[in-house]
């Protein structure tokens, strides 16, 4: 990479991120993983409708850079989403190595959707 001695001084390198379809065709959605996020997607559906009297809630951590700890986070949070099920519907969303961690999210680089940008 060509030094500049203005723009983007903390940028080691580039690396070009696959497209989506890429992806979708490296890891297909198993038939178990889609009948999880179509019976999420209705549960939203129906208490969003005030079909389901459940509160639905919406729970971070906002970013995760540690796939073990994500997983440990995911798996606790399962176990409480069982334990309050009856009155609450617990959804985890989160970030994995979130943008603004790595660049300035309200000015990404103008290849973004094709790029990660490093530090």
């Amino acid at each position: 990479m060509a030094k500049d001695p203005v723009n983007n001084l903390n940028v080691l390198s580039q690396d070009l991120l696959p497209t989506p379809q890429q992806v979708k065709s490296a890891l297909p959605l198993t038939d178990k993983a889609q009948a999880t996020v179509l019976r999420g997607r209705e549960t939203v559906r129906r208490i969003l409708d005030r079909e389901d009297p459940r509160l639905f809630v919406v729970i971070g951590p906002c970013s995760i850079h540690d796939i073990k700890a994500a997983k440990e986070y995911a798996a606790r949070l399962k176990r409480l989403a069982e334990e309050v099920g009856d009155t609450l519907y617990l959804v985890m969303r989160v970030y994995f190595e979130k943008p603004r961690t790595t660049t300035d999210a309200s000015n990404p680089p103008a290849s973004a959707s094709s790029r990660r940008w490093m530090i």
